[in-house]
């Protein structure tokens, strides 16, 4: 090991062991290496001045030049504010310190010239500087390149180790780098990629002098992290396949046929035709199937799904479909108990609300083979529930269970049954070779011939009354609505009151007897929420007003319009897949974003890229750049990447090049046993011993 790298840093000039500990508590750093590690995240160019003319349009910090021509002191004793007035030639700006006043107004002298810099920020009508750093002109030390900045806490800060007192500890560190940093790539991945050491790279990223040192340092380090990530997740793989045993399904049999040539609803897709090759390739390879089936909503999965249990029944085995909610399940069996009618496949649910006398019934059936297809909730995972030969678990909407609950499934056999998790969650391609690098992923990335795709408008709460009689002329042609309210915890008395007030104003918007009205949220009984599901389904009732627990699993092909309460509130992936109830019918169908007036940038975004597109996987896109990586994926799982430099939702194209690059190198040299790849064997066995499989589903 480096000896260098693993000093504690408590032995670096200017830290010692209170600020040690400090650093290790707050940001994890320990040694040498952590600080190396410790990248800054954005810089600042400190070459360049600008005027106080431009400070409104930048939006970011700006250095500038000039004269402080006034000092005024407000406030009470206790809350003084100090402000100075600075002028340059275009035009004055307040410099405004909230804090230390008494400290500060001695060094702010008029008519002298300063050095200032800060961030221009809106109070009222009036513009300023809050807490700028000056400099009085006669002792600024003309600086070029980039200035890192460093992410601190304000414990750190506190004892001095703000951005720029990291940037000092860095700056000094980076002085005795010189041979003491080992390559951890191959010499010809940097030759081919025109890539610079680790050692230029690590000097370069605290302390760049050109724009294109930066852009060559921190190119070099996100690939680094990306390629020893997509190689330890090939290699998981790799392991993976060698030593999973799986069911051999030989035989397309006559249970498939039959319903193949005489039960189809409609004709499959070329995509949907792809996915099934892709499983039945898999059932015939010997090895276990852990495959995740990507799709939109609507792009039928649930029909991809059958076909891949019919595989397993005519092959002498059971097939179970797990759903994260009894709506969902419900909705799973009977769907496929319409779509299996007339076949001889015996088809049960199993959820929490079941009786135990059908309960006994339904062990009974798994354990003597006659129950072939099990459809069910977090209930199939009960220790009771045991099959005669379980040979293929589906898992929808996988992201709602837990690695440890998907992974008791596999406990249900002897040899673990082929398992195909689903979601209708479109994930980024970035995404998706990360976080299920170790899987086989399949797409189906084209709709059923025949959907209209949802129209989607963005609307006011001035034009309340202009949607009302809109929904009154849907309702008119036989049609039925949605209205969805964002309650998003069911425990805030807030939200709970929004929907009670939105199911009390369309209440008497739409009066009986001429309309009739559901509602359904997460604190019904799950009996009454069915009841007025059905209502609905039966198009007993023209409107539904709910919660987002509508969200999935209610399928209702005459709703043709999807309205949407509070669209600020909800993420583009929510909003999505709620869009995803309506459109499943013949008719023109409608989702209406309502919003009050003040939005934010991004959630302006947000709308306009509902209304632009239906396409989930550009939308799922634009969600990754807005929320990043964790808030998608869970904060938990996302956190086990610990990404230090790389950020998926920027760096598409880097990840691309690792994964090809990874897979090229493992090609070549599958083992990693050529000398030129020792040291990236030792890199690669220590992380595979220190981080649990945590992308395996199954």
């Amino acid at each position: 090991m480096n000896q260098f790298l693993l000093t504690p840093i408590e032995y670096l000039k200017g830290v010692g062991p209170q600020r040690a500990a400090l650093l290790s508590s707050e940001v994890g750093v320990r040694t040498f290496g952590d600080l190396l590690n410790y990248f800054p995240f954005r810089y600042i160019d400190r070459s360049r001045y600008h005027q106080v003319s431009d400070l409104i349009e930048l939006d970011s910090f700006a250095q500038l030049k000039g004269r402080i021509i006034q000092v005024v002191e407000s406030g009470g004793t206790r809350h003084k504010r100090l402000t100075a007035k600075f002028q340059d030639e275009s035009g004055v700006i307040d410099l405004v310190w909230f804090q230390g006043a008494k400290w500060i107004k001695p060094l702010l002298k008029a008519g002298v010239e300063y050095q200032v810099f800060g961030k221009a920020k809106q109070y009222g009508s009036t513009w300023s500087i809050p807490h700028p750093e000056l400099t009085e002109w006669k002792d600024v030390h003309q600086k070029t390149g980039l200035q890192p900045v460093y992410p601190s806490t304000e414990k750190l800060s506190s004892k001095g180790l703000h951005s720029k007192g990291i940037e000092k500890l860095t700056a000094a560190l980076v002085l005795q780098i010189k041979d003491k940093i080992p390559e951890t790539l191959p010499l010809e991945l940097l030759q081919e990629n025109r890539m610079i050491s680790r050692e230029q790279s690590l000097y370069l990223v605290h302390r760049p002098d050109t724009e294109q040192h930066f852009h060559q340092a921190r190119f070099r380090l996100k690939f680094e992290e990306l390629f020893l990530l997509q190689m330890e997740l090939q290699i998981r793989k790799q392991i993976t396949t060698q030593r999973s045993q799986g069911f051999v399904f030989k035989d397309v049999g006559k249970v498939f046929t039959d319903f193949y040539e005489h039960f189809m609803p409609f004709q499959l897709t070329n995509a949907q035709k792809r996915v099934l090759k892709e499983i039945r390739k898999d059932f015939l390879s010997g090895h276990h199937m852990n495959r995740l089936l990507q799709g939109d909503v609507g792009s039928g999965k649930t029909l991809v799904a059958l076909l891949t249990m019919l595989m397993a029944i005519d092959n002498g085995f059971q097939a179970a479909l797990m759903a994260p909610t009894e709506i969902l399940a419900q909705q799973h069996y009977e769907t496929i108990g319409s779509l299996l009618n007339g076949l001889p496949v015996e088809l049960r649910l199993l959820t929490g609300s079941i009786k135990k006398k059908e309960r006994e019934h339904i062990h009974a059936g798994l354990l003597d083979g006659s129950i072939q297809i099990l459809v069910g909730t977090h209930a199939l995972l009960e220790d009771v529930v045991q099959f005669a030969n379980l040979g293929v678990v589906v898992i929808d909407e996988q992201h709602r269970f837990g690695v440890a609950q998907r992974a008791k499934m596999r406990g249900k056999n002897t040899i673990p049954p082929h398992v195909l998790v689903m979601t209708a969650t479109p994930i980024p391609r970035t995404l998706a070779m990360t976080f299920y690098g170790d899987l086989d992923v399949s797409v189906i990335d084209e709709l059923p011939p025949g959907r209209k795709p949802v129209t989607t408008m963005h609307r006011y709460e001035s034009h309340r009354l202009r949607l009302f009689g809109f929904l009154r002329e849907q309702i008119a042609l036989g049609r039925q609505v949605y209205i969805v309210y964002p309650l998003i915890n069911e425990s805030e008395k807030l939200d709970f009151n929004n929907l009670m007030e939105g199911y009390e104003a369309i209440s008497r918007a739409f009066p009986l007897p001429e309309y009739k009205v559901s509602m359904v949220h997460g604190k019904m009984k799950p009996e009454d929420k069915d009841f007025e599901m059905q209502r609905f389904l039966k198009g007993e009732t023209q409107i539904m007003v709910a919660t987002t627990v509508i969200e999935v699993g209610v399928n209702v092909p005459n709703a043709s319009v999807m309205v949407i309460e509070s669209a600020e509130r909800f993420g583009l992936s929510q909003l999505h897949q709620l869009r995803g109830r309506v459109g499943r019918g013949a008719e023109q169908s409608y989702c209406i974003l309502m919003t009050g007036q003040k939005l934010s940038k991004e959630t302006l975004k947000r709308l306009e890229t509902m209304v632009r597109t239906n396409d989930g996987f550009e939308i799922a896109e634009v969600d990754l750049q807005l929320r990043g990586p964790g808030d998608i994926m869970g904060t938990q799982q996302s956190g086990m990447l610990d990404l230090k430099i790389a950020d998926l939702s920027k760096d598409a194209q880097i990840v691309v090049l690792a994964r090809e690059q990874s897979r090229a190198l493992l090609l070549a040299d599958p083992d990693l046993t050529q000398p030129k790849h020792a040291t990236l064997n030792l890199i690669l066995r220590e992380a595979l011993k220190s981080r649990p499989n945590w992308g395996r589903i199954a």
